[in-house]
């Protein structure tokens, strides 16, 4: 620490960094500082310093040469889905904390490097899953008790025609994989954090490219247009897991899909009591909670009001990522756990890890 502050280092510096991170991060200057940065494009490094950092900022193309500045308390890495091992890794041998976007790595042979590397370190260590932090999502959260045993529930990430078009999310090889593991795995997060379900017994998946192949120009429907020919992940992909104590999940993430009803980061519940679900897109501001019961020989849909406070914020005024960081911080500042464990995001990637090859190889995937 210096000044009293946090240093944070921030490695990789593209478009979730700027938009979400560093401004999160800068709503805490009282308890810490962005003092170094990397990208393996100069430009945007200084760039972010200009914009973030201390006025003796460091930049720098090489994010082994930041982790060995001692003066680093916490690294940030927002890079492609491929690189999140060998930087944390990096960062946990370095003696750093470590806020790794999601998901956590690109296959779960990297995820387990990095729980390895974790464990050995004594640091702290979350993953990004901010959707965790909307306010409809902590009310849906609160009410589980009230639903009895949830049984069954549903994780969507639904987009009728949403392929990204900046980024590398269509590159395979940074990538990992296509809408499963960009967008499937925070509707995953959120729907077994509220079974608080985190023991697989076995996956069945499907995958599919049946449109960002086909679809051109006008006819993609849409006026932010991707390139049929350097698109080589999945559009769609399904998956059914069940859980050891009998539980299941359906999983459905896709960019491209005919439908009209598009959720994103979105879940149902049902439970033996009652059922909840979020419709709509939750990490963009247009989720929507409902939950619905039995009583007085009637069903009842009930839309609560989102107006009361939260565990770990004064204000729902906050934007779910300026809440994340807070709670991260002070979870290194206190030596507290953050609300998402690496324990369970690794769990999350072993899902997505499995509905991949599941389809590969037209199997079910076992845990043991």
């Amino acid at each position: 620490m210096r000044n009293g502050k946090l240093q944070i280092g921030i490695i990789g510096c593209g478009q979730i960094a700027v938009q979400k991170h560093m401004p999160a991060l800068a709503k805490l200057a009282d308890k810490c500082e962005m003092s170094a940065f990397c990208n393996p494009h100069i430009e945007a490094a200084q760039k972010a310093a200009q914009r973030f950092g201390t006025s003796d900022a460091k930049v720098f193309t090489d994010y082994r040469e930041l982790l060995r500045l001692p003066s680093i308390d916490v690294a940030y890495v927002l890079t492609p889905n491929v690189f999140h091992a060998p930087v944390t890794v990096a960062a946990f041998e370095a003696g750093k904390h470590v806020m790794c976007e999601k998901p956590m790595a690109a296959s779960l042979a990297d995820a387990q490097l990095m729980m390895n590397a974790w464990k050995k370190s004594g640091r702290q260590f979350t993953v990004a899953y901010q959707g965790r932090f909307r306010d409809e999502v902590r009310s849906m959260y609160e009410a589980r008790a009230d639903l009895g045993e949830i049984y069954f529930a549903k994780a969507h990430a639904i987009r009728r025609r949403g392929v990204p078009t900046w980024g590398v999310f269509t590159n395979r090889e940074l990538q990992g994989g296509g809408p499963l593991i960009d967008i499937g795995t925070h509707a995953l997060d959120l729907t077994l954090w509220m079974m608080d379900n985190w023991e697989p017994a076995s996956v069945t998946g499907q995958t599919f490219c049946k449109l960002a192949k086909t679809l051109r120009g006008a006819d993609q429907g849409t006026r932010d247009h991707w390139d049929p020919d350097s698109y080589d992940v999945e559009d769609s992909a399904f998956g059914f897991i069940r859980m050891k104590n009998g539980a299941v999940v359906y999983l459905e993430a896709s960019w491209l899909l005919n439908v009209t009803d598009e959720r994103e980061a979105s879940t149902t519940l049902c439970g033996t009591k009652g059922g909840a679900e979020l419709r709509g897109n939750v990490l963009a501001g247009r989720g929507e909670l409902v939950l619905n019961f039995g009583k007085y020989e009637n069903q009842f849909d009930m839309m609560p009001k989102q107006d009361s406070g939260i565990a770990y914020s004064e204000s729902r005024e906050c934007e779910p990522g300026d809440i994340e960081a807070a709670q991260w911080i002070d979870a290194i500042l206190n030596d507290t756990k953050p609300l998402v464990r690496p324990e369970q995001a690794f769990v999350v990637t072993q899902i997505l890890d499995a509905i991949y090859r599941s389809a590969e190889t037209g199997k079910t995937v076992y845990f043991g």
